[in-house]
């Protein structure tokens, strides 16, 4: 079957093939990144595209919004469901103008946030010096312990205590253990901070019972909806309902137009899928994938920050294989391993060419790889890291994870024969 744009734009339409192909014969190991269902993509790319929609259900600016109304509608019930929230936004475009919203909802300029720095596993919009968030506030960063890589809640405490932020953020985007979210509503409370915990990695786990969930602790939740969530690339705030006016008003109209309903529409989707019980049993898998690919590493002789995994994210120091994380992310990508390269902690290197990789389990959990298939994941990359330069070696391993990623499709993806698999 066709695809209108093969008619109306074969230059595109190439371009789409390829990527569909790569995806298609790629090992992903990224942890922000999945594939979402076919579903999920129709509903993406539906008509919904055409409307404008400025305001909330039932308070819009333009005309015609009477299904637009219900289909937001539905995406904020099923995330209250999902999730236990009192309120959901489900109109952030992505998750760092979500974060900047719940600045603009209880911050002035200047005022003081606390949360983990970058090179720990933090995210730029938590206060770091090259985002707004830096800029425009006084940023105060914890970090994790150089002997244990994880975050010391006396230390957090302690900080807090000297700073007195009024926002204080837990999570980030290279955590590879639980989150303390009842210690860190402690902290936030004792200095009347509000607690913002940044789930957009572990949403998806947090969904299937995987993970704790920071709903009875926390203020403000923000969540991406990719992820370990699976739904399309957006972003939802969850808060007390004493907190959702400001929220609201925040998102549109402190810092949006009209919201893409496109988009509202798919995560409405992935959301329904993800309330199915068959869902828990993805979110359990990942995690045990991880655990296992963890420990395959650490006995091929691989240095994990931390030493090891809770969730879907592996972070891995490159130092003691020989290689930059670049080096490495590049040499695995050669071979069919899609990776990224991410700074660790205490990182002596610059943060474009850091020393560590930064991998996860959902996009291949997705797929249906399994713990029996963690042992081979482990081999490739040690063969990969152990031999960079050698073509045959990537050629080889390439070859191998293509015959392998051919049994178990990538949702989504078009197969050859022009249906999504």
């Amino acid at each position: 079957m066709s695809r209108a744009v093969d008619f109306s734009d074969p230059e595109l339409a190439n371009l789409l093939q390829k990527e569909d192909e790569r995806q298609a014969k790629s090992l992903c190991l990224i942890p922000s990144e999945n594939y979402c269902s076919a579903a999920v993509l129709d509903a993406n790319g539906s008509v919904l595209v055409n409307k404008y929609s400025e305001g909330y259900p039932g308070r819009r600016y333009y005309e015609g919004n009477d299904v637009i109304d219900e289909v937001e509608r539905l995406a904020v019930s099923r995330a209250k469901e999902l999730f236990g929230a009192e309120h959901a936004n489900v109109q952030p475009y992505s998750g760092s103008p979500a974060n900047l919203a719940v600045y603009l909802a209880f911050l002035q300029p200047g005022d003081t946030v606390m949360g983990l720095s970058l090179p720990s596993g933090g995210h730029l919009t938590h206060g770091w010096g090259v985002s707004a968030t830096g800029i425009w506030f006084e940023a105060v960063h914890y970090g994790v312990e150089r002997d244990t890589g994880q975050v010391d809640m006396d230390v957090v405490r302690q900080m807090a205590l000297d700073s007195r932020p009024k926002l204080l953020f837990c999570g980030g985007t290279a955590v590879p253990r639980t989150i303390d979210f009842a210690g860190f509503a402690e902290i936030a409370h004792e200095v009347g901070a509000l607690m913002v915990a940044d789930i957009s990695h572990p949403a998806g786990l947090i969904a299937g019972g995987a993970h704790p969930s920071p709903i009875p602790h926390a203020d403000i939740v923000m969540t991406t909806t990719h992820k370990t969530l699976r739904g399309p690339r957006g972003a939802m705030l969850l808060c007390r309902e004493e907190h959702a006016k400001a929220i609201d008003r925040a998102v549109f109209p402190g810092l949006q137009g009209g919201p893409h309903q496109h988009q509202t529409a798919a995560i409405a989707v992935s959301l329904g899928e993800a309330l199915a019980p068959e869902f828990g049993d993805y979110a359990h898998a990942v995690v045990a994938n991880a655990k296992v690919l963890a420990d395959e590493l650490i006995g091929r002789g691989f240095d994990l920050v931390s030493g090891g995994t809770d969730n879907h994210l592996i972070l891995l120091d490159m130092t003691g294989k020989g290689l930059s994380g670049k080096e490495a992310a590049t040499a695995l990508s050669r071979a069919g391993i899609v990776t990224n390269a991410n700074s660790i902690p205490f990182d002596p290197r610059k943060p474009f060419d850091p020393s560590g990789v930064r991998i996860g389990t959902p996009a291949a959990t997705t797929r249906g790889l399994g713990q029996e298939h963690m042992s081979q994941i482990a081999e490739w990359m040690d063969d990969v890291v152990s031999a960079t330069g050698d073509e045959s070696v990537a050629e080889r391993v390439r070859t191998e994870v293509h015959d392998l990623m051919k049994r178990y499709p990538a949702p989504g993806c078009w197969t050859p024969s022009g249906q999504p698999a």
